[in-house]
């Protein structure tokens, strides 16, 4: 193969050296008629290529080979024109074109080539240059519609992330392609005025040259030099024309991939009423007008009635297709019924699913307006951007069986969450300072539930005006998916998506990577840590840093839970940053350094993990004074954020977590030392 392809680059460049030679060197008679033949020949191919190809990116090379064949056809023009003015001998090609074309009558030839001449600049160079404009303008406009329908196919599912891939490589060859086109087509035309200028110069130089230097008589003169013109103008301008038809094939085809002849065949006599109408139209034309003279009846009887009974053939065959295919129907419903079900297929559980009654399809639906599975893509991008984790693909599906306005939230197949919209109205919330009331009907946004109303489209300008936060549903839809999907992101974390967050930071830090995996710790310790980050809200983005920590404290200690803590203060800017404001004091809650030395005397350590072994009393009153402690903060409108010692933070976490899900706890040393924090509280075993 690449012998061949070494070949075929040398001929091309060949192809292209000899077109350059052409305009310099004076050449043979003999030569002219070998290289005309060669370009009458590579025209055919390109012909037939086009007129053939299943789908227009098969011929993606046109434009350049649209370039090489002209420059190279011009180049003969030229040479053949030395040979003419020169010797009035441009071979036998040209000559016997010049006679055969003509009948040996030179006016008739001349009229043909004028003929041919206009036909290609007026109709097929005219018609195949706007088209490509056209085109090229509406593919390159298509382009963003096309990318979002090949995302949204990608979210829902529909499509792997190569073939989404290849439909990308595909828009994008397409429209290199289409915008080539545009330009190449102005070489046909331009090569097409060129050949006719370059035949009224042989005519005028011709004459001038036979009467001047070769002694002829004017009328000899001529009649010579004017078929030798001809023959020259055909031998360039018949290939050129070829050149121009496959240039119009091209970028007339169709999007379908299919073979263009079997295409228009069978768009062309599919129907056979159209059949038997121009059948009977050419049998009423040959037998009632003056069409039946002279045995012309016969020609249009032979084609009327020939083409009623090639009609009735179609009419038959879709008939007994039509017989197959229901009977092949059936078939395939009495194997489906008796073959063994495919077990396999039920097995798969998505990770993440959103399931919505009918009434909600018009969201998702593109045709309808909806930007639903827009808004699932941006969910994915957003959720990369501040967590660092890439979610699984959403799977977006209807089900009959809810109600028409409900939708539900599945994470691995089990239901997590769900809610319901009214369509065409937008939810209401009051934000806290909106004294004024709004009528609408009383409902809970599904993510925080809180409060709200549903109000219509003729109220949204006034709530608004008023103070009140007015969403549409889809927005609802997407807020209270993405807050699930952050609330389980941890759990949705697999060790294959470590391994290839892993693989991307080996690409600029192959060092780290070779000591930490899998020398110190395996994937899945690497995963735990992660989950455990992620289980708290906090980013992974920054994964040198947390293995660049992971890599200073493995080889002192494999526990997930003590490797998450460094990590979590060596990330302290981040979550300084996430939890409190820059400038701005931040109230907190402390814990009660008693709570902290009973908490850390009742932890145990085992094989698989450190436990807490608290008295259950002991644990009611420190939930107890936690929540109380949390109604203070929220009764301010605080974040519930309580500051341990770095020794007992995950401790604390994990006794609480299954009781209070937002609470943020943070150590000492995991925040920045200019944050300025307020404690407004202690957490003790007071239940007051």
């Amino acid at each position: 193969m690449k012998k061949i392809a070494f070949r075929a680059d040398l001929f091309v460049g060949l192809y292209l050296l000899a077109a350059i030679i052409l305009f310099i060197i004076p050449i043979p008679s003999l030569l002219l008629d070998i290289l005309i033949t060669v370009n009458i020949m590579i025209s055919l191919f390109i012909l037939f290529n086009c007129l053939y190809a299943a789908e227009t990116l098969d011929m993606s090379s046109f434009p350049t080979i649209l370039l090489f064949s002209t420059v190279f056809r011009i180049a003969l023009n030229i040479s053949s024109t030395k040979l003419i003015l020169t010797t009035g001998d441009p071979g036998v090609v040209v000559q016997t074109f010049g006679n055969f074309v003509g009948g040996g009558n030179l006016v008739v030839g001349a009229i043909i080539f004028i003929v041919l001449v206009i036909v290609q600049m007026v109709v097929i160079n005219k018609g195949s240059e706007r088209v490509s404009e056209v085109t090229a303008r509406f593919t390159l406009d298509a382009m963003p519609g096309k990318q979002m329908a090949i995302d949204a196919d990608l979210n829902t599912g529909a499509i792997t992330d190569k073939e989404a891939m290849e439909r990308r490589e595909k828009i994008q060859q397409e429209s290199a392609f289409y915008g080539s086109m545009d330009g190449a087509t102005k070489y046909v035309k331009g090569d097409a005025t060129a050949g006719l200028i370059i035949t009224m110069i042989n005519i005028v130089g011709g004459i001038i040259m036979g009467v001047s230097m070769q002694g002829m008589e004017l009328q000899e003169a001529l009649s010579k030099y004017t078929i030798l013109t001809i023959g020259d103008g055909l031998v360039s301008q018949i290939p050129s024309m070829l050149i121009s038809i496959a240039t119009g094939i091209l970028v007339t085809k169709g999007a379908k991939a299919d073979n263009i002849g079997d295409m228009m065949f069978s768009q062309l006599f599919h129907l056979p009423k159209v059949m038997y109408i121009v059948g009977g139209t050419l049998c009423f034309l040959g037998v009632f007008t003056p069409l039946r003279s002279e045995g012309r009846i016969l020609i249009y009887l032979a084609f009327g009635l020939g083409l009623i009974v090639f009609g009735r053939l179609v009419e038959h065959s879709k008939e007994v297709e039509s017989i197959e295919e229901e009977v092949k129907e059936e078939e395939v419903q009495a194997d489906e019924i008796r073959r063994h079900e495919n077990v396999n297929a039920l097995l798969q559980v998505d990770p993440i699913e959103l399931e919505f009654g009918y009434g909600i399809i018009p969201l998702a639906d593109v045709n309808q307006g909806g930007d639903l599975l827009d808004r699932v893509v941006m969910i994915r991008r957003q959720i990369a951007l501040e967590l660092g984790a890439v979610v699984p693909i959403i799977r977006l599906r209807d089900n009959i069986q809810l109600n028409p306005n409900q939708y539900i939230i599945k994470i691995k197949g089990i239901q997590i969450s769900e809610g319901e919209i009214l369509f065409d109205h937008y939810m209401a919330m009051n934000p806290g300072y909106v004294e004024e009331e709004i009528t609408g009907i009383p409902t809970f946004e599904p993510s925080f539930h809180l409060p709200a109303i549903w109000i219509t489209e003729s109220q949204r300008e006034r709530a608004e005006s008023m103070g009140y936060t007015v969403v549409d549903p889809p927005s609802i839809i997407a807020t209270h998916l993405t807050e699930v999907i952050k609330s389980h992101l941890d759990e949705l974390l697999t060790r294959q998506d470590v391994q290839n967050l892993i693989n991307n930071v080996k690409e600029n830090n192959t060092t780290l990577i070779d000591e930490l995996v899998p020398k110190l710790l395996g994937v899945g310790e690497i995963q735990k840590v992660l989950q455990n980050l992620l289980s708290e809200g906090i980013s992974i983005r920054d994964l040198v840093t947390i293995f660049e920590t992971l890599a200073d404290y493995a080889a002192t200690t494999r526990d997930t839970d003590i490797l998450t803590e460094y990590v979590r203060q060596r990330l302290k800017r981040a979550i300084s940053n996430t939890y409190f404001s820059d400038g701005e004091m931040t109230t907190v809650v402390t814990l009660d350094p008693k709570v902290e030395q009973d908490i850390m005397n009742s932890v145990k350590q085992t094989e698989q993990g450190a436990y807490i072994t608290l008295d259950p009393a002991a644990t009611k009153k420190i939930l107890n004074s936690v929540e109380n402690e949390i109604k203070k903060l929220e009764s301010q409108g605080k974040s519930p954020i309580i500051i341990t010692s770095p020794i007992v933070r995950m401790y604390f976490k994990k006794l609480t977590k299954d009781y209070f899900k937002d609470l943020i706890v943070v150590s000492y040393n995991e925040i920045e030392s200019d944050v300025e924090l307020q404690s407004i509280g202690v957490v003790t075993y007071n239940d007051n």
